[in-house]
């Protein structure tokens, strides 16, 4: 029997983590929820997050079928795990956890830096994850990068060739890209600058929002030499594979071209930007998006 993970975020920026599961669990079937009704969760309070976040994932196990849940999410991660895993009877994960874990791995000064939206930075819950790990971590809130997502300026290709060629082919890179990239820069030398102030040796960066992989390639190019860069959804990814084997016999297959990975994806508004935006975050077509009602 074909496993189902459900996946949820308040949005969008959550299809990037599971597009890093489909990568490492092609045999699963995904359900995946954007409360994009009810975002950004980062304006609501803790009491209402959590409620939000508990009726999307009874939805997910409930109506779905999901057998796991991966919270998508960073604000929800942040302030409704608890919340999460109280409503439902299968093991929840959050993407806080696993990023921090990943930048234990990666830091060998054991200091790193945060950059996430202004609630999730608020919450403080990365610093907290990343004490838990014997880190000291910086954290710094980048509010202007989520939009220039979702605006699609964040498009580099995959390789540094391919971004060579295309800069010598042009001049530079195309505009919209160039304000994205000096946007970065700048939050990330009032990053560093903070870091150096309070006498810090950071060599690691976790990405601390689930829209950033897509600005992965601009952040790479501008952290400084030696500087690893921490993709919370590939790490999240990677947890849960392994959590996820440790419930279910991985089977030894890849899906096909007769047997692709089955992806049902719903959003309680706004379900056209969904379909228009996910792709981008996917990278693949979302398909059909259903349209459902959690109440308010």
């Amino acid at each position: 029997m074909t496993p189902t993970i459900g996946v949820f975020d308040s949005g969008f920026g959550g299809l990037t983590v599971l597009r890093a599961l489909i990568e490492r669990l092609p045999q699963a079937s995904f359900a995946f929820l954007g409360d994009t009704a009810r975002l950004p969760y980062g304006s609501k309070s803790r009491r209402t997050i959590a409620r939000y976040a508990a009726q999307s994932a009874q939805f997910l196990v409930r109506e779905q079928g999901a057998e796991f849940l991966v919270i998508a999410c960073n604000t929800a991660s942040a302030l409704a795990l608890d919340a999460i895993q109280d409503a439902v009877p299968v093991p929840v994960l959050g993407v806080i956890e696993p990023g921090a874990a990943a930048a234990r791995a990666a830091s060998h000064t054991g200091e790193v830096l945060v950059i996430a939206t202004d609630a999730t930075v608020q919450s403080h819950a990365y610093a907290t994850a990343c004490r838990a790990h014997g880190l000291r971590a910086l954290e710094k809130a980048c509010p202007l990068l989520v939009p220039l997502v979702e605006e699609g300026w964040c498009s580099l290709p995959d390789s540094d060739e391919a971004f060579a060629a295309q800069a010598v082919r042009r001049g530079g890179p195309p505009p919209q890209v160039a304000v994205t990239a000096e946007v970065v820069r700048i939050y990330l030398d009032e990053l560093n600058a903070e870091a150096a102030e309070a006498g810090l040796k950071p060599d690691t960066l976790v990405l601390g929002c689930t829209h950033y992989p897509l600005l992965r390639s601009l952040i790479e190019r501008t952290v400084p030499p030696g500087m690893t860069v921490i993709d919370s959804a590939e790490a999240t990814a990677e947890a849960a594979l392994a959590l996820f084997n440790g419930q279910h016999e991985a089977e030894e297959r890849s899906p096909s071209a007769q047997d692709p990975t089955e992806i049902r994806c719903f959003a309680t508004d706004s379900v056209e930007k969904f379909e228009r935006l996910g792709s981008r975050f996917l990278r693949r077509p979302t398909g059909k998006v259903e349209l459902v009602d959690l109440g308010g």
